[in-house]
């Protein structure tokens, strides 16, 4: 499997896009402002416990204050607020917990206004950020990620990776954090970390402690709310939770960039750092490695697939839509049901696809192409189980329905990712798509065609004169391209009396195809 890490940076901003066999699969954008962002830790304020919600609304400094469920205040509130009190007021300059008391767990079934109170200090995470007109999602349980594991303070728990899945190594990582994790604190033991010496746990661990005694330093003077640790640039965080031995480059366009992104692959993966080149042609590096082909293609309101099958996705307030269309040429097969499992497996793979580029959180319903037959329902199912095990957000599928949909639930904890694919209409008021997407569309329904083989004359296109010419330009056209590929020449006829939009494939006869 080959993946590849593209850093593009602007002025204001980086843009990070992840490519797996050259396939667009995630695209992140950091920007530059100082807003909240998830893992950030913040010294708030409590605004008011509302006993009816058994929660709390919190001044973390944004215009729309936090809200603080009483299931994310965490068993040690207790010993969580008692410490942040004594680091306020300077009686507490130990900041390791070795000997700090620790106060009993708080009632899991308790109420919120039996242990927090109104302008009282507290220290939370921000675990969601700000997305429409609701504040960020906070926790008072806090963590501090690293490359192997996490660093949970007033805790004494070891948690291990589910997806290591060898007892004898649970229980050797068990044994070695035992021995090295420092008294007041938990750890989890993050999948990367199997099969690593205790020397690169230690290490790790040694880090997140510095950062722990760091943030407590800005407690002590600090005003609230306000910002004491900020999750590690999004560069660091990325490079933290996916680089592993798949990944064969990273690629990056701007100098400072590509000496810091050396240094922490240095740092996380001592021998790795070949893979990092710094990209230096005249060619942006995004349309070098047909990035921005992909991102315009990719994310429509139609999404084109291989043998003329497409996804319509629609977003509405309460959850988002997937309908699955077969197009014009795969229910041509005399086998209707194989039909379906075959376009319903190319629509799983890029429904995990398409949730993870575009970040899509909270209730997914996908109306896949009805299938009558039991066995291949559960292969759809298996499917799209492992094609969203990669994927790094919590999520659940739930198995088809009597009516054949799929259900499933994806947590989102940034703002969707929406790019603008249309553009102005030359021909009329309004907006269309831009003539790549419409280009691509042409692309997936030609190879449909010629894949399935019924038709082996000569192919004639008709499409609107504009679209017609952008196919036909230069000696190295798309129509070339196609004779290249295809080893058939594809008669292209303008007409006149196309929308912009409108194409239609047909024989030399005129019949359409």
């Amino acid at each position: 499997m080959n993946k590849e890490l593209i850093i593009r940076s602007g002025s204001s901003y980086v843009d990070f896009a992840l490519l797996k066999e050259g396939r667009l699969i995630e695209l992140h954008k950091e920007e530059g402002s100082n807003g909240l962002g998830v893992g950030d830790i913040m010294l708030a304020k409590i605004r008011k416990p509302i006993q009816g919600l058994n929660a709390a609304f919190v001044d973390v400094g944004h215009e729309k204050d936090a809200f603080l469920h009483y299931h994310d205040l965490g068993p040690q509130l207790a010993s969580l607020l008692k410490f942040v009190k004594q680091v306020i007021s300077g009686k507490q300059k130990d900041y390791s917990l070795k000997d700090f008391p620790l106060e009993p767990d708080i009632n899991k079934d308790g109420s919120v206004v039996d242990v927090l109170k109104a302008n009282q200090p507290i220290l939370v995470q921000i675990v969601k950020e700000p997305i429409s007109t609701k504040g960020p999602r906070i926790s008072s349980e806090l963590s501090i990620a690293g490359r192997y594991l996490v660093l949970v303070p007033f805790s004494d728990r070891i948690s291990i990776s589910q997806k290591i899945e060898s007892k004898a190594e649970k229980e050797r990582l068990r044994r070695l954090l035992q021995s090295i994790k420092p008294k007041g604190f938990g750890v989890i033991v993050r999948t990367v970390a199997e099969g690593k010496k205790v020397a690169e746990l230690d290490k790790d661990l040694q880090v997140l402690f510095e950062r722990w005694v760091l943030m407590c330093r800005k407690i002590h003077k600090a005003v609230f709310p306000s910002k004491v640790m900020s999750e590690i640039n999004r560069t660091g965080a990325i490079l933290r939770d996916m680089f592993n031995d798949t990944f064969t480059g990273i690629h990056v366009d701007n100098d400072l960039l590509y000496e810091q992104v050396v240094k922490y692959v240095q740092n996380i993966a001592p021998g790795k750092e070949n893979i990092v080149k710094h990209y230096r042609s005249s060619v942006p590096i995004f349309e070098k490695f047909h990035i921005e082909r992909q991102i315009k293609t990719a994310f429509g309101r139609t999404v084109s697939m291989t043998k003329g099958a497409y996804l319509v996705i629609e977003h509405t307030e309460a959850l988002h839509v997937i309908d699955v269309n077969s197009g014009n040429h795969s229910n041509k097969a005399n086998d209707q049901e194989s039909t379906a499992l075959a376009v319903n497996l190319i629509a799983a793979t890029e429904i995990a696809r398409q949730l993870r580029l575009r970040d899509m959180g909270g209730i997914i319903v996908v109306d896949f192409i009805d299938m009558s037959n039991t066995d291949n329902r559960r292969i759809l199912f298996d499917h799209l189980r492992k094609e969203m095990g990669e994927d790094r957000a919590k999520h659940k599928v739930l198995p088809p329905s009597k009516f054949g949909l799929i259900q499933i639930t994806r947590q989102r904890v940034r703002q969707e990712l929406n790019i603008k694919t249309k553009e102005e209409n030359p021909s009329k008021e309004g907006e269309v798509e831009a003539p790549i997407v419409l280009i691509d569309k042409i692309n997936t329904e030609l190879e449909g065609i010629i894949k399935e083989g019924t038709y082996k004359g000569r192919i004639v296109l008709n499409a609107h004169p504009f679209i017609a010419a952008y196919l036909t330009k230069g000696w190295n056209s798309i129509r070339f391209k196609w004779f290249l590929k295809y080893k058939r020449w594809i008669q292209i006829m303008p007409r006149d009396a196309y929308s912009y939009l409108e194409y239609r494939f047909k024989t030399k006869a005129g019949t359409p195809l």
